[in-house]
């Protein structure tokens, strides 16, 4: 199956229930709602690198989205348990881009793909500057061969 052989290229993935809220007036997920979705896996990816809260750099550092695509597959509805994949596909001097997917959990089928790009920027000067190589290490560990840089 296809959509196996995609979701083994992730080594992380969280699950998000689907709320009432999350729903729009035809019964589906509302399209904006997978956003959060991948904010809180990419989140969620990051805590489990002990990464979350890891300073970047000196203080004042923030990665900030610089591009997002998502396509949409199929459609999930209220109650569907989503498990959200993870991975860091590149990583280069100042940015990293990750690849997002989200499965419905009972019966595997793809709902939706994403690729965002953040860059490292320096909030006060509102530069890009370059990733920390311990920050570097620590996702080429877990990501290993397949990543990109």
């Amino acid at each position: 199956m296809e959509a196996d052989a995609n979701r083994r290229r992730f080594k992380f993935s969280t699950t998000h229930r689907v709320g009432f809220s999350d729903t729009d007036a035809q019964g589906i997920v509302y399209y904006g709602r997978y956003l959060p979705y991948f904010d809180r896996a990419r989140v969620e990816y990051h805590r489990s690198l002990g990464l979350l809260g890891l300073e970047v750099g000196k203080e004042g550092n923030e990665f900030v989205m610089r591009a997002l695509t998502v396509e949409y597959h199929a459609p999930a509805v209220f109650d569907d348990l989503i498990e959200v994949y993870v991975r860091m596909a590149r990583i280069g001097r100042t940015s990293a881009t990750y690849e997002l997917a989200a499965y419905r959990a009972r019966d595997g089928v793809l709902l939706v793909t994403a690729s965002q790009t953040l860059v490292l920027v320096d909030l006060q000067e509102r530069q890009a500057v370059p990733i920390p190589e311990s920050y570097r290490e620590t996702i080429r560990a877990f990501e290993g061969e397949s990543l990109e840089e």
